[in-house]
């Protein structure tokens, strides 16, 4: 994993990415999209932020309005792909793309994942739609990197099949893995080997106790966090939080941060 700066600057604007497919993954869908006009090597962790070329923000009430944030899951040769639950208009109309339409994207924004921890070995923790920038980031570390993946059902976890090596599993119901939590199977795995970095991507709820967990047993973690956001890059104090050293625009100094930062 590079140990440079983690990011890469986005070209400025907006541009057009051609979308190539959208597949059904179980409760999720998955958009590829062809993005000639823009960096070719995003950093794990980014984020792009995401709007249909065509009939954004038409119709009777004017929705969607706002581009919706993404962590890309992975790129190949100029192609990205995204992980997306249909919540809302937004995430409605971008499930509605097909092949040849095209797909408005800023980004890569933001700052991704730093290297794990001399000395420690790579620990993933992914929740529900989280899972997705754990993709590209398991892909970037390779076999030694363990993963840990929590969804509320069966139908969720079918996104488990985007990574390379199977992961350890939990749902909510019991439907697939374990009847867990996945930070039952952190605890579990750090209670056996203390000696890792964790990276983690999930609802506010499950980092703060991965978080906790993590503080408990003295090791390093790296929390992705979610927040709404209107610009993605630094505007409009949309996705301001607290941290020890004060309030952070997330888009731009995260959203991946340090446990150890938040307040």
């Amino acid at each position: 994993m590079k140990a440079t700066e983690p990011r890469t600057l986005a070209p400025p604007g907006r541009r057009t990415a051609h979308v190539t497919a959208v597949e059904r993954v179980g409760a999720y869908h998955v958009i590829r999209a062809l993005d000639s006009g823009g960096p070719a090597d995003p950093q794990p962790g980014q984020f792009y932020m995401l709007s249909s070329a065509e009939g954004w923000g038409g119709g009777a009430d004017e929705r969607p309005y706002l581009p919706r944030a993404f962590s890309y899951a992975r790129v190949r040769e100029g192609e990205l792909s995204f992980l997306l639950e249909v919540v809302g208009p937004g995430t409605a109309r971008l499930a509605e793309l097909r092949p040849g339409e095209g797909l408005a994207l800023v980004g890569p924004l933001g700052v991704g994942w730093r290297p794990p921890r001399e000395g420690t070995r790579p620990l993933l923790v992914g929740g529900g739609i989280g899972a997705a920038p754990l993709v590209c980031l398991e892909e970037e570390l390779g076999p030694e990197a363990a993963v840990l993946l929590g969804f509320r059902s069966a139908a969720h976890a079918e996104a488990a099949a985007l990574f390379a090596g199977p992961p350890a599993l939990a749902t909510d119901d019991g439907s697939a893995g374990r009847q867990a939590l996945v930070t039952d199977l952190l605890r579990e795995e750090l209670d056996i080997d203390p000696g890792a970095t964790v990276f983690a991507c999930g609802p506010p709820a499950m980092l703060e106790a991965v978080r906790a967990v993590c503080a408990e047993v003295g090791v390093p973690a790296q929390l992705a966090l979610e927040s709404g956001m209107a610009c993605g890059f630094g505007a409009c104090f949309g996705c301001v939080v607290a941290t020890r050293d004060g309030y952070i625009r997330l888009c731009v100094d995260g959203p991946v941060l340090d446990a150890e930062q938040l307040a």
